[in-house]
């Protein structure tokens, strides 16, 4: 038994291979050869220096002169392709809304509500063109939310210093938009200030001494698109009463089309307070919202005509008929005031025009101020039977009539300075209105 022990002990073999000494001193021999020398000192004392391939460079620390020189080597050009751009360049930076941020919910809150807006004192702008004419006028932005970063470059870099830029996921703008197509991009603005806002070249240049009032408007659409032919006639200025609905609301924004940025638009005015925004000698015209054919059976009673809102209804109880308590005799409670068509002349002055909403009319404040500046009811007659026309096309249709009677009262092209008359022309200085509404003198 001892034998047989003994001999499977002379048979068996260890599981691991033992590497003798003069193996791993081989192989090590072997990896030295393959590697590529600086130097090759020989035994008699002869060194041999080997140079290196063009692409190749000595390894840090095998001798100080090739230390030295790669530090007076100069840097490689960076090829045009990385080059940074000027955006990259004014130093600006963006932060990546992560999932669960709540910069862009909140405040969307504040900016979709008009106490929150009006508190705050800010707005909400979405859309490149929009965006970028706001910027163009002065408006001041706050905060930018985009979901690409070439939206952002398309703004201008100095205009973008000390604004907060938050790229979103499109997913998340699509949700707090308005438009039916988001173009991926909103921005937070201050609310803009007349006074301070640069309103374009050309609009000043083509501005008329013709102002428009809004009374008891309160449709953002027909408000918008009032402002738009506001812009477009060539209006010196817009007022809004109390009552009107909110200029800065997203609504109104997108139905005007860019228009708050070119023509001066005044918020939320008291009607005592609104002479003070006339130019002197101006005239206030009231929009009559029934036809000529109804003015041969004119009534006092504000109702049947729709002229005064339920609010000064209720504000003044019973005043179809005041009596006069020396004579006895009754006399209507109305202002006095004409009545005349549209297209007949009433631009010799400074003109203000009032356009009341479709569902509560003009006030009786605006009346009292037609009658107290010697203006005058304008008609546009319809077809009899036909229901008064929209807001937004009576206004149309009455400013770019005073813009018609003024370009042939002051006898002027607004793209041509020459005055031709009998076969001569001679030059004219064009006639400049400023923003308060002053009619320069021209020759």
């Amino acid at each position: 038994m001892a034998a047989l022990v003994k001999g499977l002990g002379q048979a068996t073999r260890p599981l691991l291979p033992v590497v003798q000494s003069w193996d791993r001193d081989a192989r090590r021999w072997v990896r030295a050869l393959r590697r590529s020398p600086v130097k090759v000192v020989f035994p008699s004392g002869e060194v041999v220096e080997r140079k290196l391939s063009p692409g190749k460079q000595p390894r840090k620390g095998v001798f100080e002169a090739g230390r030295h020189e790669q530090r007076l080597k100069q840097p490689l050009p960076v090829p045009p392709s990385q080059t940074p751009s000027t955006w990259e360049e004014s130093g600006l930076r963006y932060d990546k809304a992560l999932p669960g941020d709540k910069r862009l919910s909140s405040v969307m809150t504040i900016v979709k509500s008009r106490p929150f807006r009006e508190k705050q004192g800010k707005i909400l702008l979405e859309g490149r063109r929009l965006i970028a004419d706001a910027l163009k006028a002065g408006a001041v932005p706050k905060v930018f939310f985009f979901s690409r970063l070439d939206y952002i470059k398309e703004l201008p870099t100095d205009k973008l210093k000390g604004v907060s830029l938050i790229k979103v996921k499109f997913e998340d703008i699509k949700d707090w938009s308005d438009l039916v197509t988001p173009q991926g991009i909103m921005g937070i603005f201050a609310k803009p200030d007349h006074v301070k806002m640069t309103y374009p070249e050309t609009q000043l240049r083509h501005s008329l001494p013709l102002l428009l009032i809004c009374d008891n408007l309160r449709d953002p659409g027909n408000l918008g698109t009032i402002l738009r032919s506001a812009a477009g006639a060539g209006c010196s200025k817009v007022l809004l009463t109390k009552g009107c609905v909110d200029a800065w609301e997203p609504k109104v924004l997108r139905a005007g089309m860019g228009a708050h940025f070119q023509v001066p638009i005044i918020n939320n005015l008291d009607w005592e307070t609104v002479p003070n925004y006339l130019p002197t000698d101006t005239r206030v015209y009231v929009a009559d919202n029934c036809g000529l054919y109804a003015q041969a059976q004119t009534s006092n009673k504000a109702s049947d005509h729709g002229w005064v809102c339920d609010r000064q209804l209720s504000k003044l109880h019973k005043y179809e008929e005041e009596v006069d308590l020396e004579t006895g005799a009754s006399k209507g409670w109305l202002p006095e005031l004409e009545v005349q068509s549209y297209d007949l002349d009433w631009t010799e002055a400074p003109a203000a025009v009032v356009i009341g909403g479709e569902t509560h009319g003009v006030s009786l404040e605006s009346l009292q101020l037609a009658e107290n500046t010697g203006g005058k009811r304008l008609v546009i007659p319809v077809v009899p039977g036909v229901d008064s026309l929209n807001s937004a096309m009576a206004a149309s249709i009455l400013l770019f009539e005073g813009k018609r009677q003024l370009r042939r009262l002051c006898g002027y092209l607004f793209e041509d300075s020459l005055f031709r008359k009998g076969g001569n022309s001679f030059k004219i200085c064009s006639l400049t209105v400023h923003p308060s509404g002053k009619l320069y003198s021209f020759h």
